[in-house]
């Protein structure tokens, strides 16, 4: 008997396969058998990975048979960086994106007046979603015009980017902004020059904000959590990173309950905000470790304000400690100046404390030179990205950022060639949660018409499918139980309309989801197959 069969016999004596999915196109990612027809599943865990005459001999009486019809299987998908407060809250505020066909500052104001109809005075309107580089008038509303549009309301308009926002009048007494206040460390308050009086605008502002906005209600929040549950299933995301620097205790036990409910079955792995570290010995949790978890605390360096916030001095003390801690340090950071202080706060800790294995990790790396690559080779540090931002904001990154800048945008050719782990992300609600265009993102680096940016930096696809996968596992030292389709691993998978390594980089961003599976349970199936 061949060595292959007498290994499916045995499985087939010791323990029932629930579930094999057959007649599919496999993509394993993993080296070890990177093609297949056919995964069986047992227990949650993926049994075996063969061909399709396996079925005979993994097929019992109460296995149930999923045929494929020839597409392709995938390890499920992971968003690496995401925000699951602020996108769960964008879908139960007020859309003014361009999606919903908002192309001035007068549909923002039209939209806001509207929606006041429907509301109490004195309530909060919270609108989401709007860049300016996208509003006719190009540039930010002011809190005298979202006054006008509803003067008996306190306003929060959010930028798409979550590193601005728009206040009214009303609302900037009610979180006690006036002529006279500070900037807040590391914030900016964007002031009229002739009166000194704040114009609305606020950059860098949102933990300030959080502190003094209501929230959305807890039942809003809850329906918002089921809506983007079902989102990221519809698209193939079966794990994210939740990456805000606010979290803590709260949003850990909002999370605990989230999954008690099975509210929201992708598989979460939480950074802890620096306040929230500080109490780091109090998360305790009966829920599975592979279902939550804590791997990292998120730093925010950032140049807003004209210099470093963090200072170098206080980054390095920041990054130490959770060195110490067993913990990983995820530090945003975009300018390459930031990596560079990124680069210097990380040596420094691993020289205090050598660990060869730390997986630190830099957020964004949205500039950076060869030479900088080598040193985040050399340091050993994963980068965590945005191919997508490529895609939907290419055209403004052309027109706005210097060459000698764009040349070093996004440089994830350049990353992985000096063997760096780059793993994939959206940063969801910045942009559109989906993988796929991601992934084409990637291969492509076309911007929405067409032109493409830096395209030296592009990968293959195999390479932009393990940033959504392997990789993103690697991230979060997931690796042993997710990322590829292996005997032993989770059973997260994804089932695709299309087989992506047969289409042009073009045909690859109209792939389409066609079934989403947790612990190979189907969670997720298009309406269409």
């Amino acid at each position: 008997m061949a060595k292959g069969s007498k290994e499916r016999r045995i499985i087939e004596r010791n323990s029932m396969t629930d579930l094999i999915f057959f007649n599919a196109n496999v993509i394993t990612l993993n080296p070890a058998t990177e093609k297949a027809r056919l995964v069986s599943v047992k227990n949650g865990r993926i049994q075996a990975v063969s061909s399709n005459d396996a079925v005979r001999d993994l097929k019992q009486k109460r296995t149930r048979l999923v045929d494929c019809g020839g597409k392709t299987l995938l390890p499920g998908f992971c968003d690496a960086h995401f925000h699951l407060w602020a996108s769960a809250s964008c879908l139960m505020t007020l859309d003014v994106s361009p999606q919903a066909n908002v192309s001035s500052i007068t549909d923002i104001l039209t939209k806001i007046h509207e929606c006041s109809k429907t509301l109490a005075p004195g309530s909060w309107i919270m609108a989401s979603g709007y860049n300016e580089f996208y509003l006719a008038e190009k540039q930010h509303p002011t809190c005298q015009e979202l006054d006008e549009a509803a003067p008996d309301h306190p306003i929060k308009l959010t930028h798409r980017s979550h590193h601005a926002h728009v206040l009214n009048s009303l609302a900037l007494k009610q979180v006690g902004i006036s002529r006279y206040t500070p900037e807040p460390p590391g914030g900016l308050i964007d002031r009229y020059i002739d009166t000194g009086e704040p114009n609305g605008v606020l950059f860098e502002m949102s933990g300030f904000l959080s502190e003094r906005v209501p929230r959305i209600s807890d039942k809003e929040f809850s329906r918002g959590v089921r809506l983007l549950n079902q989102k990221l299933l519809s698209l193939g995301i079966t794990s994210i990173h939740e990456a805000s620097f606010m979290n803590g205790l709260q949003e850990w036990e909002s999370l605990c309950s989230i999954k008690t409910k099975k509210d929201f079955l992708p598989r979460i792995t939480m950074a802890l905000g620096v306040k929230g570290f500080e109490k780091k010995n109090k998360y305790a949790s009966s829920i599975d470790r592979e279902q939550l978890k804590i791997s990292s605390v998120k730093i925010i360096l950032d140049e807003t304000t004209g210099r470093l916030f963090p200072s170098q001095k206080e980054l390095d003390r920041l990054v130490l400690n959770i060195h110490q801690a067993g913990l990983q340090a995820s530090i945003h950071a975009i300018e390459q100046s930031a990596v560079e202080s990124a680069c210097n706060a990380i040596e420094y800790a691993l020289k205090k404390m050598p660990n060869p294995d730390h997986r630190h990790r830099i957020e964004h790396c949205s500039v950076c030179s060869p030479s900088l690559a080598k040193r985040l080779a050399s340091l050993k540090i994963i980068v965590v990205t945005q191919p997508s931002f490529i895609h939907y904001n290419g055209d403004r990154y052309l027109k706005t950022i210097a060459k000698e800048d764009i040349a070093h945008l996004y440089p994830i050719g350049t990353l992985q060639k000096s063997g760096v782990i780059v793993a994939g992300s959206s940063d969801s609600p910045i942009v559109e949660p989906n993988p796929i265009t991601g992934i084409y993102s990637t291969i492509s680096r076309m911007a929405k018409t067409g032109k493409t940016v830096s395209a030296k930096e592009s990968i293959d696809l195999l390479s932009a499918l393990k940033m959504f996968t392997n990789n993103a596992a690697k991230a979060c030292f997931d690796e042993d139980m997710k990322g590829s389709i292996t005997p032993g691993k989770l059973a997260d998978m994804v089932l695709l309309s299309k087989d992506p390594t047969k289409l042009s980089s073009e045909e690859v961003k109209d792939i389409k989801v066609v079934m989403t599976m947790i612990d190979g349970k189907i969670v997720w199936e298009s309406s269409e197959h």
